[in-house]
């Protein structure tokens, strides 16, 4: 299974680069990786299961390295592999008060 996210700043209207991105599952992280200069980060879980995963983008501390306040110290996602073999991506739309996100293909 592959994983995937494209963190985008909402206020900037840019990719949001330098964001620290973990992929958990029941058992703990899985990979770990930053946001690129296009806001993308690509993780990958040797793991085939199906079930619960989880995405956690360290925002707060992207936050500050900028100078900004943001509510959020992290997000968190959370999301349910049923078809293990599928690429599952995953895109976040951040705010400093908000944010959004979707099933991506």
């Amino acid at each position: 299974m592959s994983v995937s996210t494209h963190v985008l700043d909402a206020v900037l209207g840019r990719p949001a680069a330098g964001i620290a991105v973990q992929l958990l599952d029941a058992d703990g992280v899985v990979a770990s990786g930053t946001t690129d200069a296009d806001g993308r980060c690509r993780l990958t879980e040797d793991a085939t299961a199906a079930g619960p995963h989880r995405l956690v983008f360290g925002t707060g501390a992207w936050a500050e390295a900028q100078g900004r306040e943001t509510f959020w110290p992290e997000v968190v996602l959370t999301f349910a592999v049923r078809e293990p073999a599928e690429h599952h991506h995953v895109p976040l739309l951040l705010s400093p008060f908000s944010y959004s996100t979707y099933r991506g293909s």
